[in-house]
């Protein structure tokens, strides 16, 4: 009892001193949103996805000590709103300097419900207002209000003290009392996915944690520490994981009928430390660094932060100690986005050991100089996160079972003129002889899960096939820690075989491309979920249906042998396309060499098919045609389709002379997006004639010239992220890129780049310096949107998209949260780049 009642009085000890906290003084800046030192307010700088909705990234969003807190303040129709409910609709907006007000103007128009939100600084922090145009429209009183979210890893576990009396703790997980929320039959008509989710999980949300006026979160951590007020209506809490597991905790305000001027008034008191800057940030390889190459950190620094113009390297002797073996000087900083950059090169360490950073009192993880950093980095993404992603098949690892064997019920026709959730679409033409929803035989095989969902996305099992029959070509793995019996359709993990992981690896995606040709005539782009309810699935694969075929003669729960009469399977969308027919070919050409002598008719089959597909598509062209809602290639983009198709034939046929004249005809125009695909004529050059190579050779100057200015703009030199998800990719695809062109031309291409890339895979990235491989690197990122997220848990091997920028210039990848997918969710088609880059870097060192 009285340890209970003294943490209390603690906690309103706290309470008193962070209402008397700093006094901030918010200005709009030059980029438009509202600033001071430690705390920013950001209003629709970018807006809802317009797929996917809700990505956690719009409306009005708050950045605390360095940390985004808060998102999506908006009006909003739910409490907790998930994914792909309704969202307003961005008008225009204004950022007004004169008086330190920004403004966007919003509206609902299928409800007639126009407003505007306000924040303006004010002494202390913001005030936050919502102005109707009208009273509210009947239908929605007691619907609408203003929300505002915020990020759960960042309060899990910390206090909250509402109105100087309620006091409590955010819960590790959701558990409060859920309820019918009320709907009305006249809603404007919700797009039928929507509906059927609705319909399936039930118009539940969760009631309040807490109601009052005013709610002081993270009482006792002063980096979290904020205020809310509401002036007039009551403020409530809400947990959003309730509904979802990537739900947020929300902070909420019901709109009054009959009020339109200030309908909702909030003053929102940020805790900032005074004179708070962000502590300097040490980008650096986790993996470590080979000892004879060039080895550097960069600093990412606060503005305002003055430290010292040196740092310092530390080894770790064996009695547990640190003891310096080098200081140096840090460059110039250079600004970009938020923050200020410097470069610390310590390249005069060569002796193999374990060191760690220190500068301005931060000192990095431990990490390793030595020969074989690069060897140790890539097969948890081989042996491991691949391995998870197999489709048709079960996965064990020792004790644990990954994933039953899954989709056995693979697939159904999918219908005519259908919009998908998830971005596919299907015209009237659905290019098969099945009829809608009838079962497509054969499509159970191979295959990988896309990535942090379960679909078969075509597109991805090329990369992979692709990648891994290069990397096979290129480096001879012979890494061979996984049994694969296809009879059995069982994986098992730390068990080898005598066959590479890789030639297996091949072997299962070119099976799903056969079947996919073999089933209705062509490589086609999705095997995707029928439903919301089964796309959400997180968990076991083998879960996500019932493994039998849907007979529609069945009733529902009825089920007889191998058919049921649940319509789980998935659908196949089936547009047949030129792009998706060159992208099959060139799979499967590439597939065929690494398979002979393993499996000879698998191998015999590819190739032949691949060859049949070139033939029928010069002979009869698939025709482009546009669909409402499908993204329609660009001619540049269909030509490096058919051109990478020419490449790979070219390789398997060993000079077939058709493929060489069509590489010799197309290469002037495709040289011209060199970087997108012509550079992959580096792997034929030894084919081709003198003159092929002179003008490749004068290509190659050319792109590197322009590549090193488009590098130069950034301070980790490589491309920089500023779209809708984190860049790794375009990172790892230039470090594979230059390392074949640098074994061409090694006086025109450095092995810098290549290392370049692989050190920021590896943590030589903005925001922190965690690895971006999942367990690899001495810390790395270990939450992560894998389909066993809702774990909060990562796998072995997968890599993450990275760092976004938050706009204007706010860069950001939380490590302890996993929910994120645009800066966490791993991909297939990127781990299989990764097993290259990292090889590609490995050989450059050794």
């Amino acid at each position: 009892m009285f340890q209970h009642l003294r943490a209390v009085l603690g906690i309103a000890l706290i309470l008193c001193l962070s209402l008397s906290g700093a006094d901030v003084a918010m200005k709009v800046t030059e980029s438009g949103y509202l600033d001071a030192q430690g705390f920013s307010v950001i209003l629709y700088h970018s807006t809802f996805h317009p797929i996917f909705l809700d990505q956690k990234t719009t409306a009005m969003e708050m950045i605390l000590h360095g940390q985004r807190i808060a998102t999506n303040g908006d009006v909003r129709l739910l409490a907790t709103p998930e994914q792909w409910d309704q969202v307003a609709q961005l008008k225009g907006k204004q950022a007004d300097k004169d008086n330190n007000r920004l403004t966007a103007t919003l509206s609902y128009p299928d409800y007639q419900l126009d407003y505007r939100v306000e924040v303006a600084a004010e002494p202390g922090g913001v005030r936050v207002s919502v102005h109707l145009d009208k009273p509210l429209p009947e239908k929605l009183a007691g619907r609408a209000g203003f929300n505002l979210e915020f990020l759960p890893s960042a309060y899990i576990g910390k206090s909250y003290a509402l109105d100087g009396k309620v006091f409590g703790v955010f819960p590790r997980s959701p558990g409060d009392p859920m309820e019918n929320v009320a709907t009305s039959a006249d809603d404007p008509k919700r797009l039928p996915y929507q509906r059927e989710w609705d319909e399936a999980r039930g118009y539940l949300q969760p009631r309040p944690i807490v109601t009052g006026h005013n709610i002081t979160m993270a009482v006792e951590d002063p980096l979290y520490r904020i205020t809310v007020q509401s002036e007039n209506e009551t403020l409530s809490l809400y947990d959003g994981r309730n509904r979802a597991q990537n739900g947020w905790f929300v902070l909420r305000t019901m709109i009054p009928a009959g009020k339109t001027d200030g309908a909702v008034v909030w003053h929102i008191r940020p805790d900032v430390i005074p004179n708070w800057t962000r502590p300097p940030m040490i980008a650096h390889s986790q993996a470590g660094y080979p000892p004879d190459f060039p080895k550097s950190a960069i600093l990412e620094l606060d503005p305002k932060f003055k430290g010292p113009g040196t740092a310092k390297v530390m080894r770790l002797s064996e009695d547990g100690t640190y003891r310096q073996v080098f200081e140096g000087p840090i460059a110039a900083r250079v600004p970009w986005l938020r923050y200020e950059y410097a470069k610390f090169d310590f390249s005069a360490v060569k002796a193999a050991g374990l060191y760690v950073i220190e500068y301005a009192g931060q000192r990095t993880e431990l990490f390793p100089i030595a020969k074989d950093v690069y060897s140790k980095s890539w097969q948890p993404s081989l042996d491991t996160y691949l391995a998870v992603a197999m489709d048709h098949v079960s996965v064990r690892e020792g004790y644990r079972l990954w994933h039953g064997v899954s989709h056995l019920d693979d697939a159904r026709q999918a219908p005519p003129n259908q919009q998908h959730f998830d971005g596919w679409s299907m015209g009237p033409n659905i290019d098969s002889p099945y009829k809608p929803g009838e079962h497509i035989p054969g499509l159970n095989v191979g295959g990988w899960y896309d990535a942090g969902d379960f679909d078969i996305q075509t597109r991805s099992q090329f990369s992979v096939i692709q990648d891994l029959a290069l990397a096979h070509r290129e480096f001879g793995l012979k890494w061979d820690e996984l049994t694969v019996d296809w009879k059995a359709r069982a994986v098992e993990m730390h068990r080898p075989d005598g066959t590479s992981d890789t030639v297996q690896q091949v072997k299962h995606g070119a099976l799903q491309v056969l079947a996919q040709i073999k089933a209705v005539g062509h490589a086609f782009p999705v095997i995707e979920e029928p439903t919301l309810r089964q796309y959400t699935h997180l968990g076991d694969g083998a879960s996500k249906t019932d493994g039998r075929i849907y007979s529609a003669k069945l009733g529902p729960n009825d089920v007889d042998g191998n058919f049921s009469g649940n319509p789980d399977d998935r659908w196949a969308f089936t547009t047949k396309s030129a792009g998706m027919q060159y992208g099959a070919a060139a799979s499967l050409a590439a597939a065929a060499p690494v398979l002979k002598g393993f499996d000879d008719a698998l191998a015999k089959d590819c190739l032949e098919t691949a060859v049949k597909i070139w033939e029928d598509e010069h002979a009869n062209p698939t025709p482009s045609v546009s669909r409402p809602g499908s993204f329609t290639p660009p001619a540049a983009m269909l030509a490096g389709e058919e051109w990478n198709a020419a490449v790979h034939l070219l390789i398997a046929t060993n000079g077939g002379e058709a493929y060489k004249k069509r590489v010799v005809e197309m290469f002037p125009t495709v040289s011209q997006r060199f970087g997108f695909g012509a550079w992959s004529a580096v792997h034929i050059l030894p084919l081709m004639d003198s003159e092929f190579r002179k003008q490749f050779e004068a290509a190659t100057k050319t792109y590197v010239a322009q590549l090193d200015k488009e590098l130069a703009a950034t301070p980790f030199g490589v491309p920089p992220s500023r779209g809708t998800w984190g860049g790794s990719a375009a990172v790892i695809d230039l470090g594979v890129r230059m390392y074949f062109l640098h074994k061409a031309f090694p006086e025109i291409v450095s092995k810098d780049y290549t290392l370049r890339a692989a050190n920021y895979i590896l943590g030589s990235h903005p925001v922190s310096s965690t690895s971006y491989v999942s367990a690899v690197g001495t810390s790395s990122k270990l939450k992560a949107y894998g389909n066993n997220r809702a774990d909060g848990s990562y796998i072995p091997g997968g890599v993450i998209p990275g760092y976004i920028v938050i706009r204007p210039d706010f860069p950001e990848c939380i490590d302890d949260f996993g929910f994120l997918w645009f800066e966490n969710e791993y991909i297939v088609g990127v781990a299989s780049r990764w097993i290259l880059a990292a090889n590609a870097a490995d050989a450059l060192v050794r």
